[in-house]
């Protein structure tokens, strides 16, 4: 809200400045000509990864914040304010659904994406990581239908030529745009194969380097650099293959439009650099507005502002759905190809909704998939990730859109050599996924900042992963047909060419590729494609687990856990995900941790199901926008209120008495209360005045029982595993 007040009062500026309208002193003061001025607005999409029509192919159902169709809607509204805005899009656009799959190799018509960006009139494209999953005589044939510049200065031939433009440079109303392209140097180790004869450097280095020349040598007036990369850096350790260090080190460039991570970043500030991330699939689309002064013979740029569109509140343009339409319908058609049927459900239905069983415990859908990479490669060994946590194959007829929703990536399928200490050290990376347990957790979670599909699950050994040992000593009981693996056995191993890529950039293996299925099978060869091709040959396929792995050294038995888990399946209580949204279940459920005040208020208000309100703030100073709606809906209903005017304490643990009371005064149950029912604790004198009445009626209706020693404890802390209690007590039993 804050970026809208701010872009509105900036262009309300430039409005009045253009038009010379302003405030004048009264009297005879002479009249002081306003400079001028101009606004010059950005628009920017990435990682729209083929979607067009607001469909995911891979379900069968509509995607209401997907797509260039709901893209365009956005892009012509903000045509109607300003006809000369510039439109960019910063990479990972001709790869993801399965229409790239139906046309990537068509030479006889346009490639969908291209066509419509044609017509959408993108004035550039920033190459992204996933340009180059096919090749490069397939990205240099798309990129051959496009009518606008593509742009990647850190990508260079060996001859040391730039791969493609490095940058290009418009003028809007005699103000001069540079739009840097650069994309992340992390492609080698991901599609090493397909990248040989490119060299691909520091983003750092080359944002030097081309800021210079636009500042110096083209003399813009606004450079901004469309980075395929994400604000943070994954591999360099200097930061090189990440935003932050660019906008830390080039201070000269004026905003950053990122990508890569799908983060939702409508505008950060680092070391004066503007930085924007619009999400992904075409659910955001960024705006930069720059107000532009005149001074002399150059333009100073006065302000800047950025501003994330939510696609979802608009329609699908009507012109997009109608030239896609063949595109669209022919892709319905390849992913609901019949490919055969499952004799039953490959996931068993989960203990606890948000919690991916498939990633906690050994299911028939993973073995599948490494049922298949070992058939095809014949290894001793195969792993795998679960690219799509919910995953699953349903009882039932199967088309090619189940293949390829269990196996999202358009990845190859690799085989190589490793030893037994190559495995295991492999096995040890994966298991970094998963929280170290601690007492009191009653689930298992992961690493926030792990995504799932770097979690890889292994078949054709048998393993335990202990999560009370710290990561790096968790591969416990190794064994391959019964015998103990040592470090210098030897395997076969399948796995895919990204992690191959991964693995042997950072020295995990060191094995040669000893077949391809690339080179086997060309495009029948990408594992969602063997998926398919399988289950055809086999015509049904049955759910089968070999149990080979386990998860070991957590205890999670506790005596509130059974309140617990009915309290987080009735989304009472919440499994938490990473800030991002990228990688559930992040945090532990720990029932000996105590609870604060904010957390006990969220939870009453949800068993209450009391109606939220769309406020972000209150008059509670501490309570962030995230509480704010819980807060205001307690302090309504009467059921608490601050510690102080201005305070809530949110942060602050909740008591006993404290917790009973708001739990009491929420069932309206004070009134009768019987006060003599407190006599029977020896502790009775430590119970507040203002809570004695609560305590009574608590204790009246069972919800509050003293301890084995005769004492209620009012002031002692809640543990989590006690609001569980109390709350499916009062609301759900």
């Amino acid at each position: 809200m804050k970026n809208r007040v701010k872009k509105l009062c900036a262009l309300l500026l430039a409005f009045s400045m253009v038009f010379g309208i302003g405030l004048v002193p009264s009297g005879n003061a002479e009249m002081v000509e306003s400079p001028e001025t101009v606004n010059i607005t950005i628009l920017g999409t990435s990682d729209v990864h083929a979607f067009v029509y607001p469909w995911e192919y891979k379900l069968g159902v509509e995607d209401s914040d997907a797509g260039l169709a709901k893209v365009y809607s956005v892009v012509k509204e903000v045509r109607e304010e300003n006809p000369e805005v510039l439109l960019i899009d910063n990479g990972d656009t001709i790869q993801g659904t399965e229409l790239t799959d139906v046309y990537k190799n068509d030479e006889s018509s346009v490639f969908p994406m291209i066509d419509v960006m044609n017509f959408m009139a993108y004035d550039s494209l920033t190459l992204g990581n996933h340009e180059f999953n096919y090749g490069l005589d397939v990205l240099e044939r798309i990129m051959a239908d496009a009518e606008f510049p593509v742009i990647a200065a850190n990508v260079y031939n060996d001859d040391g030529s730039n791969y493609v433009l490095p940058y290009i440079v418009k003028e809007i109303d005699g103000v001069k745009i540079g739009i840097l392209g650069m994309v992340t140097p992390n492609i080698p180790r991901w599609d090493g194969d397909k990248v040989e004869n490119l060299e691909f450097v520091s983003l750092i280095d080359d944002a030097k380097k081309w800021v210079k020349v636009l500042r110096e040598d083209e003399k813009v007036d606004i450079v901004i650099a469309s980075i395929h990369a994400g604000v943070e850096p994954e591999y360099w350790e200097d930061g090189g293959d990440g935003v932050r260090a660019v906008a830390e080190q080039v201070p000269e460039i004026d905003a950053i439009l990122a990508g890569h991570a799908h983060e939702d970043i409508e505008g950060e500030l680092i070391n004066g650099v503007l930085i924007a991330e619009p999400k992904r699939y075409g659910n955001r689309v960024t705006r930069f507005d720059f107000i532009m002064e005149k001074n002399g013979d150059y333009w100073d740029l006065k302000e800047k502002t950025s501003y994330n569109y939510d696609t979802n509140s608009y329609e699908a343009a009507p012109e997009i759905l109608d030239l896609a339409e063949e595109y669209h319908q022919a892709t319905l058609d390849y992913v609901n190809t019949p490919i055969g049927e499952a004799t039953g459900d490959f996931v068993p239905v989960g203990e606890i909704m948000g919690i991916p069983t498939a990633q906690i415990q050994d299911t028939a859908l993973v073995d599948f998939i490494n049922k298949v990479q070992m058939k095809y490669t014949g290894a001793d060994v195969s792993l795998a990730a679960l690219f799509i946590s919910e995953s699953n194959l349903l009882e039932g007829p199967l088309t090619i859109k189940d293949a390829a929703y269990i196996y999202k990536y358009d990845n190859t399928l690799y085989e190589t050599e490793v030893t037994g200490a190559e495995l295991k050290s492999m096995m040890e990376w994966s298991a970094n996924y998963f929280n170290t347990y601690k007492p009191g957790d009653v689930t298992i979670s992961f690493n926030p900042d792990i995504r799932g599909y770097n979690y890889d699950m292994f078949s054709g050994v048998e393993y335990d992963i202990d999560i009370s040992e710290e990561p790096g000593s968790r591969i416990k009981n190794l064994m391959f047909e019964g015998v103990p693996v040592t470090e210098d056995m030897e395997f076969t191993l399948a796995l895919n060419n990204y992690r191959y890529g991964g693995m042997s950039k950072d020295g995990y293996i060191s094995g040669d590729i000893i077949f391809d299925s690339y080179e086997e099978y060309g495009d029948d060869g990408q594992i969602r494609n063997l998926i398919a091709k399988y289950i055809k040959e086999e015509e049904a396929i049955s759910p089968e687990v070999d149990n080979n792995w386990e998860i070991i050294g957590a205890d999670l038995k506790h005596w509130g856990r059974e309140d617990a888990v009915e309290l987080l399946n009735d989304g009472i209580m919440d499994i938490p995900v990473s800030e991002d949204g990228r990688t559930p279940n992040v945090k532990a459920v720990n029932l000996e941790e105590k609870v604060t005040r904010g957390e006990f208020i969220e939870v009453l208000v949800k068993a209450l199901g009391l109606a939220l309100t769309n406020v972000e703030t209150t008059q509670f100073s501490d309570v962030d926008a995230e509480l704010a709606p819980y807060v205001e809906a307690a302090v309504d209903a009467k059921i608490t209120e601050g510690v102080s005017e201005t305070m809530f304490d949110a942060n602050g643990t909740i008591n006993r008495e404290q917790s009973f009371s708001m739990l009491m005064r929420s069932m309206g149950s004070v009134d009768d209360s019987d006060s003599t029912l407190l006599d029977k604790f020896m502790d009775k004198d430590e119970i507040s005045d203002w809570a004695k009445e609560e305590m009574a009626k608590a204790v009246e209706m069972g919800i509050v029982e003293g301890y084995m020693d005769g004492t209620v404890k009012p002031g002692r802390e809640m543990s989590r595993g006690e609001m569980a209690k109390i709350i499916s007590e009062a609301f759900i039993d």
